[in-house]
């Protein structure tokens, strides 16, 4: 994350119309469901609109004598049976509308776990791991709400807009007139909001992304910024993204909340109006009836302000599902990483690895690794030196087929990696990084998940050599205790795990970079006792700041700024004098001042 005072955020313009329709095409699958759902909505709705019709029959009953209780009682019995099913529908369509927004939910979670897999290394090195997450949960809940709840809404509320005039068209067709002229000033007044309110709750599900990128960065490295006292720029940072989501939130919200109190203001001065209109016609025409059909007919009033209303929270919530919409769908719309184009496998892995004229830069037009060539031997131990940033762990990267080469060319025995597939590719190899990743489960489980078909026989033996197994049975639960993050495991006990993790997959080559920068000297000196013999027979590549650990390698290779600069055994880089033996007596002399 930049510092605070240089932080800029992009909002794109966005497409209202095409983020909703891209979330009905995912309702494609559900079609039928949602059909049936919209079919159920319609005809409780019917049902209920048709309710204060016949309770308007039932009254005529009442007030012209005399009563005719068999007809009272049948209009009774028709309204509750008319309510009973109108409610059974409407609990049938919104349980069906809530299964289909959690399938679709799961889809999207689903589609993003994939494009996740499919996406190169480089997508994540420009976005935080927050957003990331942010999308996948508040946008995709954000989604299944509006479906669960909106759409039904959204149904409901267009059949009552044109079924209540179809019924006051039944009693009165000069208020009928006069009561829609409701429809086209709330209708207006609804799209106008939603154009100029848009933008800012695509802005609001922006910087809600950003404050997780930012929160999620902050609580992991919470020590780092203990240790160096950053909390108080760790605020600073916060209060900007933070103002920022305020403002645009306030600024969404305060549009969307103009919708319900103009519609009630416009619904309000309808009613009035109806309420004077349907006093004269009656006095007028000196027709006592017509005083049961404008009471019937205010019921409608009211009734038809409801859907009205309800048409602005629903755009509203809309609003903000488009702008998650809009999220997911920009994301699933990455490019994936290059497929690939051959499969060729070796029908006997030796270990030979050359380097072949490559050149690499992370972005266009800064390349990092210059014209580089070497060539590793079957079995041979390969330690990379050099100064922070000379492209050591590029190396390792465009080994892994991490990133792609953009000339030149990697070749294990002889064949260019670019002609295997990336799983094959990173098959060849074992990996133990600087950085440890352990997951929540058991100690068994991160141990074999490089290999899960390995036995039990050869994970031990290998927890053995990495000098880990006499910690592991002093847990409760020995091999099939949980690891959390709240485990009491310390930096070095979680690397000698994944030390363990590697040699229990048992790649033919092996890739150790700074395996072990995380334990101390007497644990280092176990380990690399292990990795000797684990690297035995084996073409190894070892990434190391610590140049004692190395002294047994069969070549070195010095690099600089992107460069081999030297390369040879210990012996002879020491005696030429050069950049390696600077480098080897700047840590002899730190070591010798660290015991004085």
């Amino acid at each position: 994350m930049p510092p605070f005072a240089k932080m800029t955020y992009t909002t794109r313009s966005k497409d209202f119309k095409k983020a909703m329709l891209y979330l009905f095409k995912n309702m494609k699958s559900y079609r039928i469901a949602v059909i049936f759902s919209v079919f159920l909505a319609a005809v409780g709705t019917v049902l209920s609109i048709m309710g204060p019709y016949v309770l308007n029959l039932m009254m005529e009953e009442i007030v012209i004598p005399p009563f005719n209780f068999d007809n009272i009682t049948r209009y009774g019995l028709m309204l509750v049976t008319m309510y009973a099913f109108s409610f059974g529908f409407t609990y049938i369509e919104n349980f069906i509308m809530a299964k289909v927004a959690a399938k679709i939910s799961e889809n999207y979670r689903r589609q993003i776990t994939q494009k996740i897999n499919k996406l190169p290394l480089s997508y994540f090195d420009h976005n935080t791991y927050g957003d990331l997450l942010s999308r996948m949960t508040n946008d995709v809940d954000l989604i299944g709400q509006t479906l669960n709840n909106s759409l039904p809404s959204l149904i409901t509320s267009f059949t009552m807009i044109i079924g209540i005039p179809v019924m006051m068209f039944t009693i009165s067709w000069e208020l009928t007139l006069f009561s829609l002229i409701e429809i086209p000033l709330a209708l207006g007044f609804i799209f106008l909001i939603v154009k100029f309110s848009q933008k800012y709750f695509n802005r609001q599900q922006e910087y809600l992304g950003n404050i997780n990128g930012h929160i999620e960065e902050i609580y992991s490295a919470h020590n780092v910024v203990k240790a160096f006292n950053g909390e108080e720029k760790a605020l600073q940072e916060f209060d900007v993204i933070n103002n920022s989501l305020k403002n645009s939130a306030r600024k969404s919200q305060f549009l969307s909340a103009l919708m319900m109190p103009t519609i009630n203001f416009i619904g309000n001065l309808v009613y009035a109006g109806v309420c004077a209109l349907g006093a004269f016609i009656a006095i007028k025409n000196n027709d006592i009836l017509f005083i049961t059909s404008i009471i019937t007919f205010i019921t409608y009033i009211k009734l038809f302000n409801q859907p009205i209303s309800q048409l602005g929270t629903v755009f509203s919530t809309l609003q903000s599902s488009a702008a998650a919409s809009e999220r997911v769908m920009e994301f699933l719309a990455e490019p994936d990483e290059p497929a690939d184009v051959n499969n060729l496998t070796l029908p006997k892995i030796k270990g030979k690895v050359e380097f072949k004229n490559v050149s690499f830069g992370y972005d266009e037009g800064k390349t990092i690794i210059h014209n580089f060539s070497f060539v590793a031997q079957p079995g041979q131990k390969i330690a990379i030196v050099g100064p922070t940033g000379a492209g050591k762990t590029t190396l390792v990267n465009l080994l892994m087929r991490f990133y792609e080469v953009n000339s030149g060319e990697i070749l294990v025995d002889g064949v260019n990696i670019h002609d295997m597939t990336r799983s094959y590719a990173r098959n060849l190899f074992g990996m133990v990084l600087q950085d440890t990743w352990l997951f929540e489960g058991t100690i068994r489980d991160n141990l074999k998940f490089g290999n899960p078909n390995a036995t039990d026989e050869e994970m031990i033996k290998a927890c053995k050599m990495a000098n880990v197994h006499h910690f592991i049975t002093t847990l409760p639960g020995n091999y099939n205790m949980i690891l959390k993050e709240d485990s009491l495991v310390s930096q070095g006990q979680k690397q000698l795990l994944t030390i363990a993790r590697a040699m229990i997959q048992n790649s033919p080559m092996l890739i150790l970079d700074e395996a072990t920068s995380s334990v101390d000297t007497r644990t280092e000196a176990l380990i690399q006792n292990a990795m000797d013999k684990l690297t035995k027979g084996r073409t190894s590549f070892v990434i190391a700041h610590r140049l004692s650990t190395i002294r047994n390698a069969d070549q070195i290779i010095v690099m600089a700024n992107g460069e081999v600069v030297e390369h040879g055994k210990h012996d002879e880089l020491l005696e030429k004098g050069g950049f390696y033996a600077s480098l080897y007596a700047s840590q002899f002399d730190e070591n010798k001042q660290a015991k004085e």
